[in-house]
Formats: C-alpha cells, structure tokens, sequence
C-alpha cells in the first residue's frame, strides 16, 4: 500500500504543475496589461524651480542676425533632445528654459555666429486628471507636484473612487499602478507629475 501511494504521488504532481504554470501564465497577463509597478521616487529639486521634461512643447528664437531666422517651435523628443539647424540635437530636458538658452547660446557663438540673442519659450504647461474626482479636467503645471496633490488639486476624490487602484501614464505611454492608500499613509512614495502626464482615479466596483 505504501509503495503505490509513493509512485501515485509524483504521477500526480507531474499532471498538476503544468496546470498551476497556466494557471499563473493567465494571471500574469491580466495583471500586466501595459501596466507598471510604481516608479521609482524621483530626486527632490527645488519646487520653484520649473525644469523641461519630455512632451514639452518649446519656442527658439534667435535674434540679431543679419538675416532673421523663423523660430523654431518643437516638443521635447523621448531622448529628452530637440533638433536645432546646424548644431544637430540638443539636450532639453531637465534643463530650466534658461539653462536651455545659455546651451544653445554656447553652441552657436561662436562656432557659427560672432553675437546672437537666444530665447526659448514654452507654451502652456499642463497635465489631465481624470476620473472619480470632483473636478476632472487640464491642471496648468506651475511647479514641482506629485500625484495625491494633482488629485488635491482636481477636487480630491469622489466618493467612488477607487484609491487602490489609481493609474499614472507618462507622456512617453508608460503606464503605473498606485495605491492611494499605501501613498498617503506614507508606506509608498508618492510620484512626481509632469507636463502631460494624465493620471485616472477608477471607480470601486461597488
């Protein structure tokens, strides 16, 4: 009796690992639907400090040239480059628009130009809350805020809401999934939002 039940054993296990390796195929699947774990906090800067990012859409004039030259009006590539007439790709983001201005400043003159006055400008700067909030829409972006601040700002969570389960995509498509609660009862860390970024409160099923 002994020696079936210990032969029966491992037949049986054979049959049913497959099963729990289906099993948990599936609900990988269905959990990673393009959907990431939170990131990574990022390095504190100073909040008064608006800094460019990917997805930002800038201006470069250069004036006091002999012959005028049309402004160049471009959004910040995913390499955090824009692409500038004769000195090729420029690094954008990370950089205040001022720092911007002196970069390009440096590769012009005197490389190209013996004087040349540089501005950048940025159009509107915003990110969209959406979802269970009392005031779902475009946030302007001032300044440095993380995602329980943009939710502050969009009216605070409805009644509805589903804090567990609350999605941040990038302007680049990366997707993350955070929990509101872990958040706010300081267990996880709350990320930053920037220019174009959308974050989606979803509704609890009940």
């Amino acid at each position: 009796m002994k020696s079936n039940l210990f032969q029966f054993r491992p037949r049986s296990l054979f049959l049913i690992l497959p099963l729990l390796a289906l099993g948990l195929a599936g609900c990988a699947s269905t959990d990673n639907s393009g959907v990431m774990a939170p990131p990574k906090p990022d390095e504190a800067g100073d909040p008064a400090v608006a800094r460019l990012h990917v997805g930002d859409t800038i201006t470069v004039i250069l004036d006091g040239l002999p012959d005028p030259i049309t402004p160049h009006e471009e959004s910040i590539k995913e390499d955090g480059t824009i692409n500038l007439d004769l000195v090729g790709h420029v690094k954008a983001a990370g950089r205040t628009a001022g720092e911007l201005q002196d970069a390009i400043h440096d590769l012009y003159v005197p490389r190209f130009y013996t004087h040349v006055t540089v501005t950048v400008k940025t159009g509107d700067r915003v990110f969209y809350v959406r979802g269970e909030v009392k005031g779902p829409g475009r946030q302007i972006y001032v300044g440095q805020i993380t995602v329980t601040k943009a939710i502050t700002s969009a009216g605070d969570f409805t009644d509805y809401a589903n804090r567990k389960k609350v999605i941040l995509t990038r302007a680049n498509g990366q997707r993350f999934k955070l929990n509101c609660n872990d958040i706010l009862d300081g267990t996880a860390p709350d990320p930053q939002v920037y220019p174009g970024d959308q974050i989606e409160v979803t509704r609890r099923a009940f």
